[in-house]
C-alpha cells in the first residue's frame, strides 16, 4: 500500500464519464486505504461522491473563468494549503492541466497533463473507452486493481411506482441536439408490444422533456409503465439492479443502468463511436446500425430473446 496521506482527485463532469469513473475512484480508496482523499467535482455529482463513501472530503469546483483572477487565487490558495502528496486528475482536461500549474512545489500528479510526474499522453489512453484510459493511466502509479464499480452503495425507493416484475426499462431519449441518435419512437412502442407478449412488463422512463417521445410508446403499448419525469438518479439505479433487462439510446441513463450488472442493449447510430461511448457494465450488447431508422423492431426483439434471460412464466407484483 502506497505512503501517500493526503490525496486528491479531480473529477468534474459529465455525467456518464463521473459513474463511470467510480470504478478507478474506488481503486484509489483501496490504494490507499489509510489516506485522507478529497474529491473535486462539480455539484450536481456531489451528492453521489458522499454516498459512494469513497472520500473523505468532497470540495467544489465553480471552475473560475479566465477573467476572474480572484477566483483563481483562492483556488491557488485553497488548493496549496492542503499540502496534497499526490493528485489523481480523472478529468485530463485542459483546465485540469491548468490547475497543477496552480501548485508550488507541485505534488505528485497522475494524468495526462504536461509536467505530471506520472504522465500518459500516450495516443492510446484515448483511443478508447475513457474507462480504460483511466486503468492505464492508473498503472502507471502502481493502482492495478481497477474494476467497474456497480453501485451497489446507491439507495432509492422504488416501491411505489406499482412494477411488476419481470420488467424490462426502456430509454427512448437522448439530448435534444443529438436527434440522430434516437430510435425512432413508434419503433419502440411495437417492441414495447412485442416484450408485453413474451411476459415482461416494458417500463418507460425519461425526463419530463422526452414526454413527447414516451407517450408514443404509452399509446402504442397501453400495458406499459411509464416513469416519464419521475424517477431520481438513484432510482434509475436500482430500477437496473432488479430489471430483466434494459434497452435504451446512447444516453446518460444508460450509463446509470449498465454498471448494476443489467443487461443492457444499447442501440447506436453512426454519429457515436461505442468504442468510446458505450456504458461500462458486465452484461453490455451494442447493436449498431448507421441509420438508427433503418433498425427494425424485429431486430430489436431477436437480439433481447437471444440474450441470456429466461422467459418468465408470470408477472409478480414488485
Amino acid at each position: 500500500m502506497s505512503n501517500h496521506k493526503n490525496i486528491l482527485v479531480i473529477k468534474l463532469s459529465a455525467l456518464g464519464d463521473f459513474i463511470q469513473a467510480f470504478g478507478p475512484m474506488k481503486a484509489i480508496r483501496e490504494h490507499h486505504p489509510d489516506a485522507h482523499i478529497t474529491l473535486l467535482t462539480t455539484k450536481p455529482f456531489e451528492k453521489f461522491a458522499r454516498a459512494s463513501g469513497y472520500f473523505n472530503d468532497i470540495w467544489l469546483d465553480d471552475r473560475p473563468k479566465w477573467y476572474t483572477p480572484l477566483k483563481w487565487f483562492a483556488l491557488r490558495k485553497r488548493l496549496n494549503a492542503a499540502k496534497f502528496h499526490r493528485v489523481y486528475d480523472l478529468q485530463n482536461s485542459d483546465r485540469t492541466s491548468a490547475y497543477l500549474k496552480l501548485f508550488s512545489p507541485r505534488p505528485e500528479w497522475v494524468g495526462a497533463a504536461a509536467g505530471a510526474s506520472h504522465r500518459n499522453n500516450a495516443p492510446s489512453r484515448t483511443a478508447g473507452h475513457a474507462y480504460d484510459g483511466h486503468v492505464e493511466t492508473l498503472g502507471k502509479a502502481g493502482v492495478t486493481n481497477v474494476e467497474i464499480d456497480d453501485l451497489r452503495w446507491i439507495e432509492a425507493d422504488i416501491k411505489t411506482f406499482g412494477l411488476q416484475k419481470p420488467y424490462v426499462l426502456l430509454v427512448p431519449g437522448c439530448a435534444p441536439q443529438h436527434p440522430q441518435k434516437r430510435w425512432p419512437a413508434e419503433k419502440y412502442g411495437r417492441l414495447a408490444t412485442m416484450l408485453t407478449k413474451l411476459g415482461y412488463q416494458p417500463v418507460l422512463l425519461g425526463t419530463a422533456a422526452e414526454k413527447d417521445v414516451t407517450d408514443i410508446i404509452a399509446n402504442a403499448c397501453p400495458s406499459a409503465l411509464n416513469l416519464t419525469g419521475q424517477t431520481s438518479l438513484e432510482q434509475l439505479v436500482v430500477l437496473g439492479r432488479n430489471a430483466a433487462s434494459a434497452i435504451g439510446n446512447d444516453t446518460g441513463p444508460m450509463h446509470m443502468i449498465a454498471p448494476t450488472g443489467c443487461p443492457s442493449l444499447v442501440l447506436f447510430s453512426s454519429h457515436s463511436n461505442p468504442i468510446k461511448h458505450a456504458p461500462k457494465g458486465e452484461h453490455v450488447k451494442v447493436l449498431q446500425e448507421s441509420n438508427l431508422n433503418d433498425l427494425t423492431s424485429e431486430t430489436v426483439a431477436q437480439e433481447f430473446k437471444s440474450r441470456d434471460i429466461a422467459k418468465p412464466k408470470k408477472l409478480t407484483t414488485h
